[in-house]
């Protein structure tokens, strides 16, 4: 089996050139020209083999809106507005980079999400993607450990809030966030997510540009614990230890109860 002699092969700020291929019959790592398609690995079959390198399996949907998102930004981003437009630029603005410069995996999330709700019609023809039938529509960014989430989450929920202060008609956006934590100790970490937080990550980061920090204080942004969260159902096992039912709680959530307190339906993450 060839060794990979090192496993950094691209620059973080910019989109993957090459990766490495695993070939099966032979046994090989090969470094080729390209980004690897998106995927995920699964074992293969009863394997039992120590090495066994499991069978890669494309994520059709995904490889299909990469290239669209791309020519898109190469576009200028058409059909945003003109709120996002500034964001995106103050992402870019080389002259930010010697204080904070995002990768181009966070950057290419938050376009992603952009994309999905500002693009015209005609650039998303053809793009399904599938619900569960609930009151939510669900768009998710999956990203590696280590790769920067949560500032993604903030590049999203300032994209939201500060679009619906400018346009308050605009039903594709709210200022209204709800952010679901799965666990007391990842609660603590989002926290930096509420604009009035100290060390909050919009201007720890430079997310937001000084001159609408004040408009996105408008927003109304909440953490909350998922095990938590009012008026779940809760039983009992045989020894009478508590849990509580996930699956009860997912079907109790809707827009109305996200944030019942508020005049308009919030967004979860």
């Amino acid at each position: 089996m060839m060794m990979i002699d090192r496993l950094i092969i691209n620059s973080p700020y910019a989109e993957p050139e090459r990766h490495w291929r695993y070939e099966r019959e032979t046994r090989r790592f090969d470094l080729v020209e390209g980004r690897r398609s998106a995927g995920y690995v699964v074992a293969s079959g009863d394997s039992q083999a120590f090495d066994d390198p499991g069978i890669f399996v494309e994520i059709p949907l995904v490889n299909q809106i990469r290239p669209r998102v791309a020519a898109w930004r190469e576009a200028g981003w058409p059909g945003v507005s003109s709120i996002t437009k500034r964001l995106l630029e103050h992402w870019l603005d080389p002259e930010e980079f010697e204080a904070r410069r995002f990768f181009f995996c966070q950057l290419e999330a938050v376009e992603t999400l952009i994309w999905l709700t500002e693009a015209p019609a005609a650039e998303r023809v053809g793009i399904e993607i599938p619900g569960d039938g609930g009151a939510f529509l669900r768009q998710c960014c999956k990203m590696a450990m280590g790769s920067g989430k949560t500032i993604v989450m903030a590049m999203a929920i300032a994209w939201h809030i500060l679009n619906k202060v400018a346009y308050p008609q605009d039903a594709r956006f709210t200022k209204n966030v709800l952010v679901m934590a799965p666990g007391l100790t990842v609660k603590s970490r989002p926290a930096v997510l509420e604009p009035a937080a100290v060390g909050n990550y919009y201007e720890e980061f430079n997310i937001v540009p000084s001159a609408l920090l004040d408009k996105l204080r408008q927003g109304k942004v909440r953490v909350r614990n998922w095990h938590a969260w009012p008026g779940t159902a809760r039983s009992r096992s045989r020894n009478g230890a508590a849990w509580t039912s996930a699956a009860s709680r997912a079907t109790k959530l809707t827009p109305a109860r996200c944030w019942a307190r508020w005049p308009t339906p919030a967004t979860c993450w």
